[in-house]
């Protein structure tokens, strides 16, 4: 996949290119939809398939400190983009410069001139440009006049529940992995580095932690999960607390992952971790060996869950 991160790279159009253009948090499978329409079609035309998303979140810039929670921080979003088997990806600088442009420049100055597309793949419910003034009816009248066509696609509904990022946000925060897994298409991921924590898991309970260092991602409800992790390319087996260790008194919300049948140092590693079910609550424990006991219960209840899903 071909990554163009500013227009001006963008010597000259691309080659018949079907585009569609969002955000894309969560790369869920209402995005999928998308992008298979735009692959269609470009095959259809021999032409290129490209997709224009934004970075950062607009906003993040737009009411900063009141955005959501990211679902999918950009590396992993241009990740997911790129395995859905999309050729062009123009990840572009979102800024307050950027918002102000004109619905009606947009198209004709960075969609038409610059790209040169041949067809625009849209949701039902995208509107774009200075104080969202572009709709699905300005571009079919704009595609009239320079020469390119509108595609819409629908809403995408699984189980009845309507695909969204707003809806995979809402069921992560509520713990509901199984139901948010349904409509990504796939295990909700953190990624982040493995940091120095207090080393009371093993020294104190006997149960090594990793402790990952989290930014501005969307992390799921305060409880104990059963995870997988992955560490250079393997999986492994874990068990993650996500919370403020209330037992000992802490008040920073964390994520530990303690990982079956592995040892090793991870101190500064990237690792990953998909969330695959939730075991319980996190609670405050009278004594560290009831703690260490729960912990022990926690592991088995997990152990079970992978016995019936396997390793993926």
């Amino acid at each position: 996949m071909n990554v163009i991160y500013n227009l001006k790279k963008l010597r000259r159009p691309l080659r018949n290119p079907v585009l569609t253009i969002g955000n894309f948090d969560g790369v869920h499978r209402g995005h999928l939809a998308l992008f298979e329409q735009v692959k269609e079609r470009a095959k259809a035309l021999h032409g290129q398939s490209a997709v224009m998303t934004f970075e950062p979140h607009p906003v993040q810039v737009m009411k900063p400190g009141n955005g959501p929670r990211i679902i999918t921080p950009t590396p992993q979003k241009l990740e997911l983009i790129e395995k859905a088997g999309i050729e062009v990806l123009l990840c572009l600088p979102f800024t307050r410069e950027f918002a102000a442009i004109a619905a009606r420049e947009f198209v004709k100055v960075i969609l038409v001139d610059r790209i040169g597309i041949k067809e625009l793949v849209v949701g039902y419910d995208y509107t774009f440009g200075h104080n969202r003034e572009g709709n699905i009816s300005l571009l079919r009248e704009m595609g009239d006049q320079l020469g390119f066509v509108v595609h819409l696609v629908g809403p995408v509904h699984v189980n009845h529940a309507l695909v969204s990022s707003t809806s995979i946000r809402d069921l992560v925060q509520d713990g509901k992995l199984d139901e948010a897994r349904v409509l990504l298409g796939r295990d909700y991921q953190l990624q982040g580095t493995v940091v120095r924590g207090h080393n009371r898991g093993g020294r104190l309970l006997g149960f090594p932690t990793a402790n990952l260092r989290i930014k501005d991602e969307l992390l799921p409800r305060v409880g104990v999960y059963a995870v997988t992790v992955i560490i250079d390319g393997r999986i492994y087996n874990g068990v993650t607390n996500v919370g403020y260790n209330p037992t000992f008194g802490d008040t920073p919300l964390t994520v530990e992952i303690h990982i079956l049948d592995f040892s090793g140092d991870l101190l500064g590693k990237s690792i990953r971790v998909n969330f695959l079910k939730r075991l319980r609550d996190e609670k405050t424990f009278r004594s560290v060996e009831e703690l260490s006991k729960q912990i022990s219960r926690d592991i088995r209840e997990a152990k079970k869950h992978f016995n019936l899903i396997g390793e993926e």
